[in-house]
């Protein structure tokens, strides 16, 4: 990554990428190197341009940020994602978690949390708004009830034999 963190943002707002540039440029680490208001304009500027992180809209016409995000995972890995959107419904940010994103920050957001993402992201963390880690942590609980449902049934036939205190060699016969 060079000095300054280089971003592109993706929004098909143009008043919203308007505020996002006022609030990033201000910073003397970030740079925007360019602006999409679609997903297909998105995966061809990201690859032209070669951001370190997308601020990347969810819903956006043409290909949405998902699908685009999908795309870039592949095709520029170490270009980073931070998904913006206004649903903190466990859907949207899941499959766009799985899709390769590495943050998830909802459009309520102080521009605080957004240099935070921002700068978290480009440091190749995770980065969630804290109602959507609420949402998140909610969905996984509701996913796994039983710690044990997860393991196979010969994991579950060593951890019992591991419970018994039964050696290595009895566990393996």
């Amino acid at each position: 990554m060079s000095s300054k963190i280089r971003i592109l943002l993706a929004d098909d707002h143009a008043l919203v990428r308007q505020g996002f540039r006022r609030i990033l440029e201000a910073e003397p680490d970030m740079e925007i190197v360019g602006e999409a208001d679609n997903g297909r304009e998105t995966v061809a500027l990201a690859e032209k341009l070669r951001p370190d992180v997308i601020v990347m809209d969810v819903g956006m016409p043409e290909l949405n940020g998902i699908e685009a995000t999908r795309r870039l995972s592949e095709s520029l890995p170490r270009t980073r994602v931070l998904a913006l959107s206004m649903h903190k419904d466990s859907v949207y940010v899941r499959e766009i978690l799985r899709a390769g994103a590495r943050g998830y920050l909802l459009k309520d957001a102080f521009d605080r949390d957004l240099l935070l993402a921002v700068r978290a992201v480009a440091r190749g963390e995770a980065y969630l708004s804290p109602a959507v880690s609420e949402v998140v942590l909610s969905d996984y609980r509701r996913q796994v009830r039983d710690p044990l449902d997860l393991l196979t049934s010969r994991e579950r036939e060593v951890l019992q034999m591991l419970a018994e205190g039964k050696t290595n060699k009895e566990i393996a016969t």
